[in-house]
């Protein structure tokens, strides 16, 4: 019975998940999420970002390193929650596809001039070519045979991509296959008036 509950647990959780990331994708779809926009100091932002994740990834047997290599007075504009929603679901993707004995994601924010660079990189088992261009479609599943043990909607990047097309921003991604993964997110900075 203990195992029944468990399970009929596990899928109401699944089914919840899916329920808000499609109750989400179809707000921002109808431009119906509300941004708020700030300006926000980069060093500062990233360095909270990285101290939540840091403690989970701990557990999870992950080395996480942090590089920020812009000026402490750096700010953008952002809206701080769907920026953060950005880093974690890259994150989150690096961790589900993480096939090392000691995953590693390395986490670099880069001066541009006109903009930050955030790189987020990892060593896990990478993505085949075919798939590159292809990842920030809706539902669309890298490893469609093992979907439903690795979890997820097939909605995390493209949510992901429209939140950084609203901040005016970039998104790219490099892989290769059994060497791991590196999206870079560029966000315009805020210019001295």
């Amino acid at each position: 019975m203990d195992k029944y509950i468990r399970t009929i647990y596990n899928k109401s959780n699944e089914l919840n998940r899916l329920i808000n990331e499609l109750t989400f994708y179809a707000g921002i779809d109808c431009n119906r999420i509300p941004y708020n926009f700030r300006r926000m100091n980069v060093a500062e932002f990233f360095q909270d970002c990285v101290e939540e994740v840091g403690l989970d990834l701990e557990s999870k047997n992950i080395e996480l390193n942090f590089y920020n290599l812009v000026s402490p007075e750096t700010q953008i504009i952002a809206d701080p929650e769907q920026l953060r929603r950005v880093i974690s679901n890259i994150i989150g993707n690096s961790v589900k596809y993480l096939d090392k004995e000691q995953g590693k994601i390395e986490i670099r924010i880069l001066d541009e001039v006109d903009a930050i660079r955030v790189e987020i990189e990892d060593n896990g088992k990478g993505i085949a070519a075919k798939d590159l261009g292809h990842i920030f479609e809706r539902f669309y599943r890298v490893d469609k045979s093992h979907s439903r043990e690795i979890g997820g909607t097939g909605l995390g990047l493209a949510i992901t991509r429209s939140a950084v097309l609203m901040h005016r921003g970039a998104i790219k991604v490099y892989s290769k296959l059994g060497e791991g993964t590196t999206f870079t997110v560029r966000i315009p900075l805020i210019h001295a008036e």
